[in-house]
């Protein structure tokens, strides 16, 4: 990276590390340092909703998504409106006007003490492992820009963050999120149109290209279990995964409950319902535009420099063979390319989808080979956009794009660090061990907590950038666990519905994803979101049907 680069991401990073301190030195007390007095304005609180979100993982995960996939991957947020209507008339006003720290106090006022905690713990479990993935993303940047190994990686930019973060409080969150959007946003604007001016082609032909492989078509009508992303699994799944993941989540739950009233609370949604989607369209436009750029010009055969590198040490001349048919795989695929752009008569899209599969075979076998040498998972998807950074952005906006990854890795970890915190101490610690307490001591059990959960983070970040694309990754961990939580406090809002039932009926959802998951893999993951809430709220109903008729806690 030039020097100018270099300047640019340290000078931000240190930037908002410092205004973040400066703003919780204030935060004595245990109210201030999670929920900051409930005193955010709403647009403050709806930026950092969307900044959470516009995190490290999209920048890496969904660019890459849309490199290898296309835009299908939109239709996952098709539900995202819908949800933040449902949630702003039922969940919010339960939940803000109950002046709770957290969403799973609010079930032990309607069922009972042992609920609560189970759904406190599976929300640390899930939340735990989705922290990990986001703070894989930077990580990956660290890799390829030095060839380090993925855990020395995940350490650089872990360690700091979690001392950040300890320091900090849900209010130097929000803001350092609020700073994150802008930057984020103008990051994206950027390479787009770096990347249309650096085709060699015109940006109609760029959009012809993309189209005759699929990466252009965002909707898919087909109702099929499992298929990944679907009008149905995006509209009917993605609204039971949005509802859970903002309406039940305390990462995002603890962002409403900081704004000054019940309105503001729902304003603040409804900036995700609004702006997500063409977001997140962009993002993975980003995503397509490098997929046409690495056409006309040479990509790796492996994304991934330290397996590269060991592949060549270990195997030189399978790797020569292989780089060998490589080339001649890209030579086809971009004389093809070039045709289409050109409008050549002679040159079919058929002729340049068979050339796209020989250039696929070749690095399926290139992956395959790595993965026996290295011993390791070889999927190098999340490493593509690194390198176009890297490598291919002019001077300035490189260093601008790598500070908004690790800049959105920090605001995000610390905001899911923050959370978990907050449910550790509210829910477990205050709960059960130390009811009655001074906010020094809720203070310190906090960061003790936030301690704890980055060194869970920096071990499942470790792990997570071998499974996949990261944004992928991310739902997927969520997705196992969120639409039983959304079932409990469905019930929750059911009069009839009873303690005993909802215990056993959020077992019972975890229980059906499980078995779903492991028994049917093939199944999208958004289903499990759905399969999830409607078994606890079917099992639930059925139990506290049967249950002996006892008082229902007061909401």
């Amino acid at each position: 990276m030039h020097a100018l680069d270099w300047v640019i991401v340290v000078v931000y990073l240190a930037y908002v590390g410092i205004d973040g301190i400066r703003r919780t030195r204030r935060s004595t007390e245990i109210e201030g340092y999670l929920l900051a007095n409930r005193s955010l304005p709403w647009w403050a609180v709806g930026l950092s909703v969307m900044a959470t979100q516009l995190s490290a993982v999209t920048m890496i995960g969904t660019t890459a998504q849309g490199a290898t996939d296309g835009l299908r991957f939109v239709q996952f947020y098709f539900g995202l409106p819908l949800a933040m209507v449902i949630i702003g008339v039922t969940l919010v006003p339960f939940l803000h006007g109950a002046k709770v720290y957290t969403a799973y106090e609010y079930l032990e006022r309607r069922f009972d003490a042992k609920t609560r905690s189970l759904t406190a713990f599976l929300f640390l479990i899930s939340r735990g492992m989705s922290c990990g993935t986001i703070l894989a993303a930077p990580a990956v940047v660290f890799a390829s820009i030095f060839g380090w190994p993925i855990g020395v990686s995940v350490a650089i930019m872990g360690v700091p963050t979690v001392l950040y973060t300890v320091l900090g409080g849900v209010q130097a969150v929000t803001w350092a999120d609020v700073k994150q959007m802008v930057l984020v946003t103008t990051a994206i604007t950027a390479v787009i149109i770096v990347a249309l001016l650096k085709l060699p082609v015109s940006p109609d032909a760029a959009l012809r290209i993309a189209g005759s492989v699929g990466r252009l078509r965002a909707l898919d009508f087909h109702f099929d279990l499992t298929q990944q992303y679907t009008i149905w699994s995006g509209v009917i799944g993605g609204t039971f995964l949005m509802m859970s993941y903002f309406g039940t989540d305390q990462s995002q739950v603890q962002r409403f409950l900081t704004a000054k009233s019940v309105d503001e609370a729902r304003s603040s949604l409804l900036i995700s319902a609004y702006w997500k989607i063409p977001l997140q369209a962009a993002v993975l436009l980003v995503g397509v535009l490098v997929f046409v750029f690495y056409l006309f010009v040479k990509p790796p055969m492996l994304f991934n420099p330290e397996h590269d590198r060991r592949v060549r040490e270990a195997e030189p001349a399978k790797y020569q063979a292989l780089a060998a048919q490589y080339g001649a795989a890209l030579a086809e695929r971009d004389a093809a390319a070039r045709g289409i752009a050109a409008h050549d008569a002679t040159i079919s899209r058929d002729a340049f989808r068979t050339a796209e599969t020989r250039v696929e075979a070749v690095r399926t076998e290139a992956l395959a080979l790595a993965e026996r040498v290295t011993g390791e998972p070889s999927k190098d998807v999340n490493y593509i956009i690194p390198h176009f950074v890297l490598f291919d952005l002019p001077v300035g906006l490189t260093g601008i794009f790598i500070a908004s990854v690790m800049a959105a890795a920090m605001s995000a970890v610390a905001a899911e660090l923050n959370s978990l915190a907050t449910a550790s101490v509210i829910d477990f610690y205050r709960r059960w061990v130390r009811p009655q307490a001074p906010d020094a001591e809720y203070l310190r059990a906090s960061k003790i907590a936030t301690g704890f959960w980055g060194i869970f983070a920096c071990v499942i970040a470790t792990y997570a950038v071998s499974l996949g694309s990261l944004i992928e990754v991310v739902n997927r961990f969520g997705s196992f666990f969120y639409g039983s939580i959304l079932g409990v406090f469905l019930l929750a809002m059911i009069p009839k519905s009873r303690a005993l039932g909802a215990f056993v009926g959020l077992i019972s959802g975890m229980l059906a994803v499980g078995a779903v998951n492991f028994g049917r893999p093939d199944v999208a993951f958004l289903w499990h979101n759905v399969i999830g809430a409607v078994t606890v709220v079917v099992v639930g109903l059925a139990v506290s049907s049967l249950s002996p008729k006892s008082v229902v806690a007061s909401r």
